[in-house]
């Protein structure tokens, strides 16, 4: 077969038309989408100043993963929820193709970081809770730094190939995405071309990632759980659960509608497409806006600064 001479259908625009079916109540979508997007602003942007301004009790590692977990949740929501308000208030947008190709690399990269951040808090809970007294010679501000790196590099290599099996494809047919946002198997099947490549990668990157840090997360809690069962007395046991109950409420919202995500895009044929775009609306949305609630009231630490800076605010 001979090469795809693309060189005449990567300038044209793709137009995105929000969600198919519920055009006419994009409007009043928009006012949920909107109040939780400025939810998970200002929610994440207080959790960064707090463990940015705070000297002491938020500087262990846990804050340190989760000012990334902060971070990359503001880039996954940005990346997408800017440009589906636009299309709920102003109608169909269109979006340039090396701008879908940025949106479609950090949409994906954010997800895939995001599991692989919750890895590493995993692993923060497993050595707090079976290892106390080595915690801080294991977690080293080294150890943690090669962590960060390394998550990020990994996500980075996995999402580069997706831009480039999207780039080489010819669109000669049309144009028109029935979707929100640029999504990577969404934009492939507009090419007049095969994407078996595409279809085979986009099925390999979550086995590749987030369904072995599912698995690697599951041995960290199993191990974590066999360590507070031996724990002497109730107390005890309660603190170390009270310990990582946060991460494990933000690891079922990340998780369980990431897989319904995943498995309706690739097995779900009877999903209306309707549906499977209003839950991936929901699903960049929910976790980055309920993320800081729930380690703001679950985590002392974060709890008693929160109240310390409005109360700052309200007397001053």
């Amino acid at each position: 077969m001979a090469p795809f001479n693309t060189s005449s259908f990567d300038t044209a625009p793709f137009t995105l038309m929000g969600i198919p079916g519920l055009e006419e109540y994009h409007i009043w979508i928009s006012i949920p989408f909107c109040t939780m997007y400025l939810v998970a602003i200002a929610g994440n942007s207080i959790l960064l100043y707090l463990i940015t301004m705070e000297q002491h009790s938020l500087h262990a590692p846990m804050f340190y993963f989760l000012t990334m977990l902060a971070v990359t949740d503001l880039v996954l929501s940005t990346t997408c929820v800017t440009k589906t308000l636009s299309i709920f208030w102003l109608g169909p947008q269109e979006i340039a193709f090396p701008s879908c190709l940025t949106q479609l690399f950090f949409l994906h990269y954010s997800f895939v970081l995001d599991s692989a951040i919750l890895l590493a808090m995993a692993f923060d809970c497993y050595v707090a809770i079976c290892f106390p007294l080595r915690y801080t010679t294991i977690l080293t501000p080294q150890v943690i730094v090669k962590i960060m790196v390394g998550i990020s590099f990994r996500s980075f290599c996995v999402l580069v190939p997706c831009v480039f099996l999207v780039k080489r494809l010819p669109f000669c047919r049309t144009h028109i995405i029935h979707h929100t946002y640029c999504e990577h198997i969404d934009v492939a099947r507009l090419s007049c071309a095969d994407i078996s490549i595409n279809i085979w990668y986009g099925f390999a990157v979550p086995i590749m990632t987030v369904i072995s840090d599912v698995f690697l997360i599951a041995i960290s809690y199993t191990l974590i759980l066999k360590a507070v069962f031996h724990l002497p007395s109730r107390d005890a046991r309660q603190k170390a659960l009270g310990t990582c109950g946060s991460h494990v409420c933000v690891i079922l919202m990340f998780y369980i509608p990431a897989f319904f995500s995943i498995l309706a895009h690739h097995f779900g044929h009877n999903v209306p497409l309707t549906f499977h775009i209003m839950f991936a609306n929901l699903y960049v949305v929910i976790p980055p806006a309920l993320n800081p609630i729930v380690y703001g009231v679950k985590t002392k630490q974060i709890r008693d600064k929160v109240f310390l800076l409005f109360s700052m605010k309200g007397t001053g």
